[in-house]
């Protein structure tokens, strides 16, 4: 089924948001999988990508199977510009990585919606996900306050 965008764009920052996915406060996006009933996969928004940069790396702490629920570290990835934990924001088991990830990393930022997940659970979003509308409104805030402070403008640039 081919995936419908909403556009969005603030000041120097641009993209496209799947309008059917649930996202997380922490700039994660959850997308159940077709013809895969309660499995899920996680990965970084367009905007968590661009923070990052490239991923040149990433592992799993958890084996599948192991039960998960928000806030959980479960793994790390490494990017050009930062590296960073990755943090679980279903509830439910995990089922793995994204094997393709080991191929070619790059993949998270050139394509974050579709091949570019970062993991898989069997489960449900967090209570607190939000719809494309609410996460659309949260990162407006959030590129608001990095303006103000003088954060991220070398980041905030219009790479779609």
């Amino acid at each position: 089924m081919p995936l419908n965008f909403v556009r969005f764009k603030h000041a120097r920052f641009s993209a496209r948001f799947p309008d059917t996915f649930r996202y997380s406060r922490s700039h994660y996006w959850m997308a159940p999988v077709e013809d895969e009933p309660g499995l899920w996969r996680v990965g970084f928004t367009k905007f968590a990508t661009r923070m990052l940069g490239e991923l040149v790396d990433c592992d799993w702490k958890m084996k599948e199977g192991d039960l998960v629920r928000p806030g959980d570290n479960i793994g790390w990835v490494e990017g050009f510009k930062a590296a960073s934990d990755v943090y679980c924001v279903m509830n439910g088991a995990f089922a793995g990585g994204n094997p393709g990830l080991k191929v070619d990393a790059c993949i998270v930022r050139s394509d974050p919606y579709e091949q570019g997940w970062l993991y898989a659970v069997r489960g449900e979003p967090e209570a607190e996900s939000l719809d494309v509308n609410g996460y659309i409104e949260l990162l407006s805030g959030t590129i608001q306050r990095m303006a103000e402070e003088g954060h991220g403008e070398e980041e905030m640039t219009n790479d779609e």
